[in-house]
């Protein structure tokens, strides 16, 4: 099969590559199935999958037996992130609307992922191919600093740009300058927003660009469908309203799904996340590039950065220069994707046996996560 060019259609929902330009590794799956063409994954439920090929047109289509969701590690050798995701591309065979199969899956080029919940380690793709994320805050009693470090440190090594956007800036008595100036020393943009207002469109252009992928993460309550809703132009996406006591939501988003956007832009909007445990793949070291720095500067190379001398981070913190609780969160999160760490080499250690062996892989005791 000839790959595609860009044409409008693809180019509304993505696909910003010609024959010249795409992928290798893409080239090589377009050509082991002549029969089929792209389509991108617009949503994902329990039961399947919805793909378009064209801005309109959305159609369920019947994935491959192996991609069925299963309970557990016993009942399938695929993971779940190695199943396609929203954002995915693929490819199909079939005509719309009741016989579209997918028959491959296209390497992706980006991730965002994080730990899934429960106690067994296993990673769940939260979209693919994703070009900026909008880690999304409201300035309520939803802001939270430590939380949007988490989110970045989940983002930091995928890939994609993360960009700050806090909402409800209409709101007073928050001084989210001063919290996040951290984030603008470590070249993180931080754009605050009233979700309701059609400037919000304004002030997010530069990420908003025709061809771009951009997934919205964040709590619920943050304003992530409002601020969907402000970006398309209409009422499309359900919101609610949050709790005086928290300024938490309840789950107005109940699935992810991609959306096409009037500026060409594709937009994926994504329930609240209410953990976000680490995959034991991220870098501490590039959200907290400014500690790290500092703790190259202490006497000791194993510093714990509490009650040792000459400790340059514990210095910084006395002085004024480095807030005590990111230090904290910097420390917590250290550990945590250290334990995650652990726990992907055991399952990958499992995984090689089990293959070894002929056998599905098994459960290894006393697999933990740290919490949120």
């Amino acid at each position: 099969m000839t790959p595609p060019a860009a044409s409008p259609t693809l180019s509304a929902i993505g696909w910003h590559w010609t024959p010249e330009t795409l992928p290798p590794a893409w080239a090589d799956r377009l050509a082991a199935h002549p029969a089929a063409r792209p389509a991108r994954i617009v949503e994902q439920h329990r039961s399947g999958y919805r793909v378009c090929e064209t801005l309109d047109a959305v159609f369920p289509a019947e994935s491959l037996p192996e991609w069925q969701r299963a309970g557990s590690y016993r009942k399938g050798e695929i993971s779940p992130e190695a199943r396609p995701a929203v954002g995915d591309w693929v490819l199909v065979e079939g005509e719309a609307p009741n016989a579209l199969r997918i028959v491959a899956l296209l390497p992706r080029f980006s991730a965002i992922k994080r730990g899934a919940a429960g106690e067994h380690y296993r990673q769940q793709v939260i979209a693919a191919n994703i070009d900026t994320v909008f880690v999304v805050c409201g300035l309520d009693g939803d802001f939270n600093p430590r939380r949007i470090e988490r989110y970045l440190l989940l983002v930091a090594g995928s890939g994609v740009q993360p960009v700050v956007v806090l909402t409800k800036s209409d709101k007073d008595g928050t001084d989210a300058a001063a919290a996040l100036a951290d984030l603008r020393a470590l070249e993180v943009p931080v754009r605050a927003v009233n979700a309701k207002d059609p400037a919000a469109a304004d002030v997010l252009a530069p990420w908003l660009q025709a061809g771009h992928s951009i997934v919205l993460v964040g709590s619920s309550g943050a304003g992530k469908s409002t601020l969907t809703n402000t970006l398309l132009g209409t009422e499309k996406m359900k919101t609610g309203a949050v709790r005086a006591s928290d300024a938490r939501g309840r789950h107005t988003t109940t699935h992810r799904a991609l959306i096409a956007l009037p500026s060409g832009a594709c937009l994926i909007d994504t329930p609240g996340m209410r953990e976000l445990k680490p995959t034991g793949e991220e870098a501490v070291a590039e959200s907290f590039a400014d500690i790290e720095a500092l703790a190259a500067q202490c006497r000791f190379r194993d510093c714990r950065h509490a009650k040792e001398p000459g400790c340059a981070v514990r210095a910084a913190v006395e002085r004024g220069d480095l807030a005590a609780e990111r230090v904290a969160n910097f420390l917590k999160l250290s550990e945590e994707v250290a334990g995650a760490a652990q726990q992907l080499a055991n399952r990958l250690a499992q995984k090689a046996e089990a293959r070894t062996a002929g056998k599905p892989p098994r459960k290894r005791p006393g697999e933990t996560h740290g919490r949120r």
